[in-house]
């Protein structure tokens, strides 16, 4: 089955894989709504990705057609749920499919809008990341 599609060419998909904690998830969609004032995400609340590992999400991604393939995508799993900065994971399936970094709820609104227009590539952010494999800004911004 393809994953869920964003609505619109300038949203990224979050995609909830805990339902632990109702309270958390909308926690997070607040945190992420407040980090700017434009909507960058397409969240996607589903039971049948509870639990999913990126590997299956990766074989999804690689049986449906061309026309149905999501670029990147962010899972609010247990560390995001749980954590204060609610750190996304990120997920790219496309040019290094596989390769993940955490980006906290402050950061999402920039690396979602990049990757949506491709005016970054996903190693971009995934390169910047820290020693944590967090995404907290490029050095010289402010990451307060």
């Amino acid at each position: 089955m393809p994953l869920p599609q964003p609505d619109d060419d300038l949203t990224s998909l979050v995609l909830r894989t805990d339902f632990g904690d109702d309270e958390a998830w909308d926690a997070l969609r607040t945190a992420l709504d407040a980090a700017d004032e434009y909507t960058h995400a397409t969240y996607v609340s589903d039971l049948r990705f509870a639990g999913v590992s990126v590997r299956t999400l990766l074989d999804e991604e690689a049986a449906a057609d061309e026309d149905d393939r999501v670029i990147h995508l962010f899972l609010a799993d247990p560390t995001a749920m749980e954590g204060p900065e609610h750190p996304l994971l990120a997920v790219d399936l496309a040019d290094e499919p596989g390769r993940t970094f955490r980006v906290p709820a402050r950061w999402f609104p920039d690396v979602s809008a990049n990757l949506s227009i491709a005016n970054m590539d996903f190693a971009e952010f995934a390169d910047a990341a820290d020693r944590s494999g967090t995404f907290r800004g490029f050095e010289g911004t402010d990451a307060s």
